[in-house]
């Protein structure tokens, strides 16, 4: 195993509890959620207080059909629209958590990571006394539809290179980041999710998007950005490299290596994390990156640490 053994690459959870409530974008139910502090080597685990405390691990084994959002479900109990929450967990460094929620969906907030971001920062991370573990890519893993793609190949860090494109006003765009680096809280954790309201009328009939409006989605037309304005020039790229970090969570660990996706979306990134879990020749469990920068100093103001038992 390479890598420092240093406070860097030890396990994380929250310093205390945090409370969230909200719409779930597309059960449009009202939410209380709770983040609870975990111990070490617990990793990220759903408990529907609403279901006797019925627990869901952020695996992939439990993905249940993926659309519009991804969902995990294990013995018919379901959690909808997990990606966005999965995503600033892992991008600021949580390992260990267990996230209450009294119905079937996360609230969708203001769309983006953000608020998550911004209330760990307020509450703290707390250091745990076990060294992170991290899934090293050993060889190239892909999944193609058509022109759609996605791969993770070996490589330093967790670098991703996401290409989109959408019908106008979106058309193409690509973003390539490095989330080892530290970037996650100021360059992807603010891009919102985004749809036309052409589409509207099809995703309602389908029993989605009930709890979407202006507050927590970019709405487009063709003609443009209908409640502007964005938070970045290219925005819309940026959120799917958040989805992209929440759905690859599911793999347990954060990733070393590097991720390319062209034009791919939740059903895709699952599946690589699938077919990825099989192949256990294609990884092997690392404690720390080889080789790689020390976070940059924006990032390590967001974990006001300190060490503790676990």
């Amino acid at each position: 195993m390479n890598g420092t053994f240093g406070p860097a690459h030890l396990e994380r959870t929250l310093q205390s509890e945090i409370s969230f409530s909200g719409v779930g974008l597309h059960s449009g139910a009202m939410v209380q959620m709770r983040l609870v502090p975990a111990p070490a080597g617990s990793g990220i685990v759903f408990r529907r207080t609403d279901l006797d405390n019925f627990e869901i691990p952020a695996t992939g084994r439990n993905v249940a059909k993926v659309s519009y959002a991804t969902s995990l479900m294990r013995q018919s109990v379901l959690i909808q629209t997990t990606e966005h929450l999965l995503s600033a967990l892992i991008g600021v460094g949580v390992d260990n958590v267990i996230v209450e929620v009294d119905n079937l969906e996360v609230p969708i907030l203001d769309g983006s990571a953000l608020p998550y971001v911004q209330a760990f920062e307020s509450t703290g991370l707390r250091i745990q006394r076990r060294r992170r573990e991290y899934l090293k890519i050993l060889k190239d893993v892909e999944v193609r539809d058509g022109s759609k793609f996605i791969g993770v190949y070996p490589g330093t860090g967790y670098t991703i290179d996401y290409s989109i494109d959408f019908p106008e006003p979106i058309g193409c765009a690509n973003f390539r980041g490095d989330l080892a680096t530290g970037d996650y809280a100021r360059h992807i954790a603010p891009a919102r999710t985004f749809g036309f309201v052409e589409d509207e009328a099809m995703l309602r009939n389908m029993g989605l998007i009930r709890g979407a409006s202006d507050a927590c989605a970019i709405i487009l037309s063709r003609k443009g950005v209908q409640n502007g304005p964005l938070r970045f020039e290219d925005e819309f790229v940026r959120h799917k490299v958040l989805d992209l970090i929440g759905d690859l969570a599911l793999a347990g660990r954060r990733i070393q290596g590097r991720v390319v996706a062209e034009r791919a979306g939740h059903a895709m990134h699952t599946a690589l994390v699938q077919k990825l879990m099989r192949d256990r020749g294609a990884w092997e469990l690392a404690h720390g990156y080889d080789l790689h920068p020390e976070p940059r100093h924006h990032e390590a103001s967001l974990m006001h640490l300190s060490p503790a038992h676990a």
